[in-house]
């Protein structure tokens, strides 16, 4: 059965990015959706943990791709006047937020 959290985060995994490109990238939504689900590979560092997958860790600051360098670097992406960089840039860092909503769920169930 799903909980709550599960529920939520698949949401902001899929649903919330759809909202969002068109709300803001209404003439290209569809390609803009495509990217920013595309961005999901980032999550291939979990794939260097061991266990893989434990839903007691907290994977912003954890794994390499989550690292507060790394979310630095893709907020400067933002910056970059290009369509596919900007899309980029805010698919991951939707999925940093996706999964930051995470450690907070594991902070709050502690």
């Amino acid at each position: 059965m799903l909980d709550l959290q599960t529920i939520i985060h698949y949401s902001l995994h899929f649903l919330a990015p759809g909202i969002f490109v068109w709300l803001f990238f209404r003439k290209r939504w569809k390609t803009a959706w495509f990217i920013i689900l595309g961005t999901m590979i980032v999550d291939l560092d979990h794939l260097l943990a061991n266990p893989v997958f434990d839903p007691n860790r907290c994977s912003i600051g954890f794994h390499p791709l989550h690292s507060y360098y790394a979310i630095g670097f893709y907020f400067l992406l933002l910056f970059i006047p290009n369509f596919y960089t900007r899309v980029i840039a805010v698919g991951l860092l939707l999925h940093m937020f996706t999964d930051f909503q995470d450690c907070l769920w594991i902070t709050l169930a502690l």
